[in-house]
């Protein structure tokens, strides 16, 4: 596939001059590929989490196949969000390993497999205790992968000021969401109407296949992927994995004290990791900050990244309730069929993808267009974008919410609506926040400060999770006035954005 789509390049000098992919060089279409199958493999697995949660208890769809966890709507949101946080916390210390011990491209090989064998761990039956050790270990490999290959992308290019770079980044985007659009098509519908093991199966095979394609294309990609960057020293290996073993010891003890004294439930199981999901992103933040091997400039980039990293916090809050909140009411409240063809409810999860895949390429058109004429917004302006149109989602949500109250099955065009404007709003913030990382990270932190990003989403869904746990009297996500309240929220947080762009420009250097 990936030499059908190349010609001579028209940019020697730089990683895989020989040969470009779409105008890129050659290593994109290795890292596309491999991407592609990962989020396959991911989204497959996401499409099937809500349901499969749901399925047999109290707040399952009428014709939804038996055989699930049987929990209710609440305690679904919570496991999906701190799962969801879980993957994206995990992305720190996997770049950190790739900054420090393997490397980015071995990183993400090893993290290739783990997620692999997550899959075939979620495809054995055995109820709770396989499920949670397959989520365990796809979100474990998710964070190995995530920062590094993105930093990998980068890579491929002559620096922050390659003009090709923003648009690389979008191709790159684009895999992920070919893979997350087949996914819940192709492992939903098996899923749900065969069986649930037999899904998650589908989804192992995925993640065998873009090993594959990483290992056989590892050849196009630049040498500097193999580099550890700042490679520990024998006393720091040491020290890490003491830290490691003690804090491993430490959370043994302290779930299984939980347990045996009768007061672990699932709900409480939680509540720790979605405070480690608030705090260690405040930390991390904070200490890069404060490091005073910065540079002033550096220090600046960091001031102004922060706004950026609290604008996608708020995002992705909203934004990922589109596989808890907004897939639950869409398996229990939703019409499962349209112009009288019947389709899962799973399926819901493939229209953020195919927007994106319609819409990408219309906006990166639209962003070098309004460029050549000098008109295109700032990235601070997208983010700001970004906010409005999430809330705007949210308060489009309330429209189906009225009607369902009823009792009434409302037409799936309304979810399309939702997952519509989202994708919208993601245009403006996730591609753009990939490329702005990368553009601001400090030269000791390049392969961590994707991390760093990534514990935006962290943030976010940690916060969701601890609003819906039933544990710490959380609230019902899906009610009309909750729902009301976070549109309300997103909406101002774009606004008080806008309104301080002019100082964080000023912090961001010569990045634009």
């Amino acid at each position: 596939m990936a030499s059908s789509l190349t010609k001579d390049s028209v940019s020697p000098g730089t990683p895989g001059n020989e040969k470009t992919f779409f105008g890129h060089p050659r290593g994109l279409a290795t890292l596309f590929m491999t991407e592609m199958w990962e989020r396959f493999s991911y989204y497959g697995m996401k499409a099937l989490l809500t349901v499969y949660l749901l399925s047999g208890g109290p707040d399952a769809g009428k014709d939804s196949m038996g055989g699930g966890l049987a929990m209710d709507v609440a305690t679904t949101t919570v496991i999906v969000s701190v799962y969801s946080a879980m993957v994206y916390l995990l992305a720190m210390p996997g770049g950190w390993l790739g900054d420090r011990v393997w490397g980015p491209r071995r990183t993400v090989a090893i993290a290739a497999v783990t997620i692999m064998s997550g899959h075939v761990v979620l495809a054995l039956p055995g109820g709770q205790a396989p499920f949670f050790a397959g989520l365990a270990l796809v979100a474990v490999g998710s964070g190995l992968l995530k920062a590094n290959i993105s930093t990998m992308v980068g890579h491929l290019y002559d620096g922050p000021e390659d003009p090709r770079r923003d648009g690389g980044f979008t191709i790159f985007y684009m895999g992920i969401n070919m893979g997350a659009f087949f996914a819940p098509l192709a492992i939903g519908t098996v899923g749900q109407k065969v069986s649930w093991h037999l899904g998650f199966g589908m989804a192992a095979v995925g993640m065998a296949i873009g090993l594959a394609a990483f290992l056989l294309g590892t050849r196009n990609l630049s040498p500097q992927s193999s580099v550890v960057p700042k490679p520990l020293a024998a006393e720091e290996r040491v020290a890490w994995l003491r830290k490691g073993l003690v804090w491993t010891a430490v959370t043994a003890v302290f779930y299984g004290i939980v347990g045996f004294t009768g007061h672990f439930t699932l709900n409480w199981a939680m509540i720790p990791l979605t405070v480690i999901g608030l705090l260690v992103p405040t930390g991390v933040l904070v200490r890069i900050k404060r490091d005073k091997e910065l540079s002033s400039d550096e220090q600046s980039k960091m001031t102004g990244y922060i706004w950026f990293f609290v604008a996608a916090a708020v995002f992705w809050m909203i934004y990922d309730q589109g596989a808890s909140t907004v897939q639950a009411f869409g398996e229990g409240k939703a019409s499962g069929s349209l112009l009288g063809f019947d389709f899962p409810s799973s399926w819901y999860q493939s229209l953020n993808p195919l927007f994106i895949m319609a819409l990408a390429p219309v906006f990166a058109s639209l962003w070098l267009w309004l460029n050549r004429k000098g008109k295109e917004p700032s990235t601070i302006v997208k983010f700001a974008m970004a906010l409005v149109l999430i809330g705007v989602s949210f308060f489009f949500f309330l429209i189906p919410l009225g009607m369902a109250a009823d009792g009434t099955a409302v037409s799936p065009m309304w979810l399309v609506g939702i997952y519509f404007i989202m994708t919208v709003g993601e245009l403006c913030l996730s591609p753009v926040g990939l490329s702005v990382t990368t553009k601001m990270a400090p030269a000791k932190y390049a392969s961590q400060m994707m991390g760093v990003w990534f514990l935006a989403v962290t943030a976010g869904d940690s916060i969701t999770g601890l609003m819906s746990n039933p544990a710490v009297g959380g609230v019902d996500l899906s009610g009309s006035a909750a729902v009301a309240v976070q549109a309300a929220l997103a909406a101002l947080a774009g606004v008080a954005v806008f309104m301080y762009r002019r100082n964080v420009k000023a912090r961001m250097g010569d990045v634009r």
